[in-house]
Parts: structure tokens; sequence; C-alpha cells
């Protein structure tokens, strides 16, 4: 009897280059479904949902178009199961396919699930790699084996010298292996940041069904204008957008921010690399690329700042998931508490920079690595926030966030909920960090120099008061020991006054 097979293409694996299109098989089916357990899971932002699901039927349609068998399951088809397992194993009795093959997933979950899926049909069944990322699910657990910390440094150079990037030989190209120091510069007052391209997909349709449904989302969209690339062929003008404009100065703005400029000189193709439109591989190779070609134009640490970003951040963060998971999901060093603020959902505060954060990554279901950790972050980790709350709105606002890329950052870099595994110290910062590399201090209704009173800056006295009441777990740590040297030698009355000022703002937080 002729092999008959299904294969299973998540929302996250839609990656043409793979050999699983090689050619074309009249006896292999592909299905991609749309359903109710990966809409539900978390409070989605509407962009992140529906630019899911029109990348997803594009992809579907290339796929029939290159004459390979299609099965696509849109969300509110009579017959949607609305779950992987019941879809799969009613398209196996359906259509008496007797083997059936998966990617293997990037989060920890479905990965659970298709294993327990596969325990339970009675076809043969196997699961084969993405063909994604430069490492293995096991990789950065082999690398550090033996170890008590796990250095990204260290790790990233190993892949730099063995992927062969920006190396000659075993010494990298300029010497140097990292340039991070030069890349923390703060916007110029009148500098004005290139106009962002965007794209106009009309994706009218997809919200008219998600209205016909009670799934809840956050956030806002124009269901004619929806500018984040939905196909491979725009994920790469994306890219070449990115590599001729805004890599000449990505590294030195790499961490500014500034009002109403959600852009900057950021790539924005996390949401393309995510869900495997492009790959990190070609993503690097056209850096490297341009560089090459613009030496004069493009300095070497706006190229190294952004390939430490690619084949070192996100595969560290890879990496630590898959060795750290399930326990890290529910991890809670400080044992943090609290509930996220209101305007969390909003966007209406009187803080400036919350403000603009929020709101931006309501209306573009997007903000840069600096907000996400100097700003919401650092706010939630300062006002005692619980991580599953804290993780639960990162998950949902974002359109670039999946969970083994969202939780590593979130509960371990932003909230050192994990206690140090993926940072050395807590990402906090008083006001005066964020007046240094920002634009929204100056016409804040909070006052950036005042530590206490009526117009304070809620960061300054919250970050003395998450010092102290961190003491016990913090103070032995070294690269903090200047902040409770400081904190020490305060006079009792300031110490007093900034406890008393915090104590109101937090009781008082979605006032603020």
């Amino acid at each position: 009897m002729a092999t008959k097979i299904l294969r299973l293409v998540l929302g996250d694996q839609l990656n043409s280059q793979h050999y699983w299109f090689e050619r074309v098989d009249s006896d292999v089916t592909y299905v991609l479904m749309e359903v109710r357990t990966e809409t539900d899971y978390a409070i989605h932002h509407i962009q992140k949902v529906v630019g899911f699901f029109a990348a997803m039927r594009a992809f579907a349609t290339e796929l029939a178009a290159n004459n390979h068998q299609v099965i696509y399951i849109k969300l509110n088809d009579e017959d949607n199961q609305q779950s992987f397992d019941k879809n799969i194993q009613c398209l196996i009795s359906k259509y008496s396919f007797n083997h059936f093959e998966y990617q293997l997933p990037d989060e920890y979950r479905v990965d659970q699930q298709l294993k327990n899926l596969c325990q339970s049909i009675a076809v043969t069944s196997a699961a084969v790699d993405s063909e994604h990322f430069f490492t293995t699910r096991e990789e950065l657990g082999s690398f550090f084996e033996g170890k008590k910390s796990f250095l990204l440094e260290s790790f990233y150079r190993a892949l730099r010298k063995k992927h062969d990037v920006l190396m000659e030989g075993l010494q990298p190209v300029t010497g140097q292996w990292n340039y991070d120091g030069e890349n923390r510069k703060k916007l110029p007052k009148n500098h004005k940041p290139i106009e962002p391209l965007i794209f106009d997909n009309d994706i009218a349709s997809i919200v008219r069904e998600l209205e016909q449904t009670d799934i809840r989302t956050i956030g806002n969209i124009d269901a004619s204008h929806f500018v984040w690339p939905i196909n491979r062929t725009q994920s790469l003008q994306l890219l070449e957008f990115f590599v001729t404009e805004c890599l000449h100065l990505f590294g030195s703005y790499q961490d500014a921010m500034t009002p109403n400029e959600w852009s900057l000189y950021h790539s924005r193709i996390s949401f393309s690399m995510n869900v495997k439109m492009i790959s990190p591989q070609e993503v690097i190779e056209s850096a490297i690329k341009e560089w090459r070609k613009r030496p004069n134009e493009i300095e070497y640490n706006q190229l190294e700042g952004f390939v430490r970003q690619i084949i070192g951040w996100r595969e560290y963060m890879r990496g630590i998931y898959w060795l750290k998971m399930p326990e890290y999901a529910s991890m809670n060093f400080f044992d943090n508490q609290e509930k996220l603020p209101e305007w969390f959902w909003t966007g209406k505060t009187k803080m400036n920079c919350l403000k603009d954060s929020i709101k931006q990554s309501l209306h573009y279901a997007y903000a840069h690595h600096i907000q996400r950790l100097m700003i919401t972050g650092n706010f939630a980790l300062l006002a005692g926030v619980h991580p599953d709350e804290v993780d639960a709105w990162y998950l949902g606002i974002y359109i670039d966030a999946i969970e083994w890329v969202e939780i590593t950052n979130t509960r371990g870099m932003s909230q050192f909920a994990d206690g140090g595994i993926v940072g050395t110290k807590p990402y906090v910062s008083s006001a005066a960090y964020i007046d240094k590399m920002s634009h929204y201090c100056g016409s804040c209704f909070y006052n950036k120099t005042l530590k206490t009173g009526e117009k304070s800056c809620p960061f300054n006295s919250l970050y003395w008061n998450f010092y102290d009441r961190n003491e016990e777990k913090l103070s032995k740590n070294p690269r903090i020991g200047m902040m409770y040297n400081v904190w020490r030698k305060m006079k009792p009355d300031a110490k007093a006054a900034l406890l008393k000022q915090a104590n109101y703002y937090l009781e008082n937080i979605n006032e603020l």
C-alpha cells in the first residue's frame, strides 16, 4: 500500500525554503489551520492574530500555486475542531492518511501537544527539523554543560566561529568581538529618522471573520492598510530596506527612544523571522553584503550590533528556553505578586515614556527592545508585578511574540524572575537613564529631577524602593553593590521619604 502522508505546517513555520517543498509529491498533503487553542492561550493583539492568519493564507496559496496538495482550515469553518490534535485525527480518518509528519515546534506547549498526538493516533509519525536556526534545541545546553553561568558573549563567539560569520580564521575580522559600548547614543534633538517602509495589505476579510467570534483581542487595526509583511516577498523587501536605509545608523541608535517615532532605525523583521518567512542566515548575509559594498558609509559597529542580535541573542534565548522549560515559566525570584496597572492596556498614564511606549504598542503591535526592557519592563519590575502578569502582556501585545523568544526576554532579562540565568543583574533604572536615552522627560507631567513630592517622577522613588525591598537577595551581586553603598550612606530621613513616596505611588498605581 502506498504511503499517504499528512504534513502539518504551523503558523510560525512558513519557510518556503524547507526541504519539504523542494519537490511535488502527489502522496503528500500539507495542512495549515487556524484554531482556537492558538488564538485563546493569551489575549493577543488583533494585529498579531490577523498577521499570522494573513501570512498563513498567503503561504498556503503559494504552496497550491506550486502544485502541492494543501488543506487549509479557516477559523470559522464548520468542520474545524479548533485544535491541532482533533483536526489531525479527523483528517487522518477522513482521507485515510497512513503517515503523519510535523516540523519540530518552537513552543514547549505545542511540542507536548504534538508528542501526545503521535502517541494517540493509529498511524506512523515523524518529526523533522524546521531548518531555520543556527543551533539545535540542545546546543546551548551542551555548550554550557558543567558551567554555573550561561554567558552570552562566549556562546556568541563560538557561533561566530562555527558558522564563519565576520571571521578571519579563528579571529574576528577587526580583532574585536563586541562593539556594544559604541551603540548607546541618544537621538540628536532635531534629528528626523527615516520614514519606515510599511505595507498596504488589505486584511478586511480576516477582521470580519474574527468579528464573528468571541475571541478577545487588544489593540487596534486598519483593516485596509495592514502595515506588516505577510509573505516572503514583502519580508525580503523589508530586509532590503533595512540594510540599505537603516543599517548605517542601527547600532548607534538601537537604544534611543523618542516620542511619536515608532520605527527609528530598527529592522522590524522579527515577525517575518519568527514565522520563518525569512531565515536568520539570509538576514545576516544580507547585512554583511551591504557592509562590504559600502564600508565607508556603514561603520563596523553598526553591523556587529545587528549581527549579535541575530546569531547571538536570538539563538541564546532559544537555547535557554529549551534548556530550562517548563520550570522557567513559573520562576519568580523576587516573589512579586502585584497586578499589572490598568493603564498597561490603554496607555492612559501621565508618565510620558510609558504613555508613548504603550500607545505605540497598541497601535502597531510593536515597540523596540529598549522600550520593552527599560520602559514597560522596568516599571513592572519596580512595581513588583507578578511575572505571570508581565508574561501575558508581552506575549499578547507584540506581533513578534512567540513564547520561546518572549518568555526568556520577559521573565529572564526584563523581570530577573529567573534569578540571573539570562542577565547578571536586574535591568532597573530611575528617570536619569530614561532621560539619557530618550526625549520623553522634557514635556512630562512628572519632574525627572524630583525624587519625592507631588510631581516627582515615579521611577525615582520606586527605584530605591526596589533595592530596599530586595536587599537580601541582591546586596551580594557584584554588579550592583555600588547602589547599596549609595543607599546605605543616605540619611535616614531621605530614605524614609523615598520609601514613603514609593508606597504612595504603589497604593495609587492606577492613577499615575
